[in-house]
């Protein structure tokens, strides 16, 4: 691979150290196709879901609606397919409400957290604009680790 044309299916068949043996151009463009494939693979995936759902919408409410779930796998045959719908449920709390009753469970004299899972946090934007003393008092109880990393690249001006 010489020149700058990146084949997918040559690219698939390379190892780690064919890829981090690229020149710095096979590397930029091997960065902007992989984010470009990216991009396309979820417009493809996005459209290719939007048809199950104009082809098979109605039978999946229907199974959905027979099965009593809202939520979870249903299943829908199409001759020889076998469509598995998963819906995902995704619950979340108005915490303004929860704090409320929170404060309802404490002054009953029970524990809140036989109720309520609670969970502290600080943004770190916050937590860096304290002053220094407030700061300290906080540090023991924060932990720091790094995240995933991410990589890209660009030509360098300077070259």
């Amino acid at each position: 691979m010489t020149d700058l044309t990146l084949v997918p299916a040559e690219l698939a068949e390379l190892s780690v150290a064919q890829l981090a043996a690229l020149s710095p151009q096979q590397k930029i463009l091997l960065a902007r196709q992989l984010e470009q494939a990216g991009d396309w693979l979820k417009q493809v995936k996005a459209r290719f879901d939007a048809a199950l759902e104009q082809t098979y919408g109605d039978r999946i409410r229907t199974a959905r609606s027979d099965g009593g779930k809202d939520f979870g796998v249903v299943h829908v045959a199409d001759g020889e397919i076998r469509l598995s719908v998963d819906v995902s449920k995704r619950v979340t709390w108005d915490q303004t409400q929860l704090a409320t009753i929170a404060k309802r469970i404490d002054a009953a004299g029970e524990s809140v957290e036989e109720f309520i899972d609670v969970s502290y946090s600080i943004s770190e934007s916050r937590f860096q604009n304290w002053p220094s003393t407030l700061r300290s008092q906080f540090e023991a109880a924060r932990t720091v680790k790094p995240g995933k990393p991410t990589y890209r690249l660009a030509p360098n001006e300077e070259a």
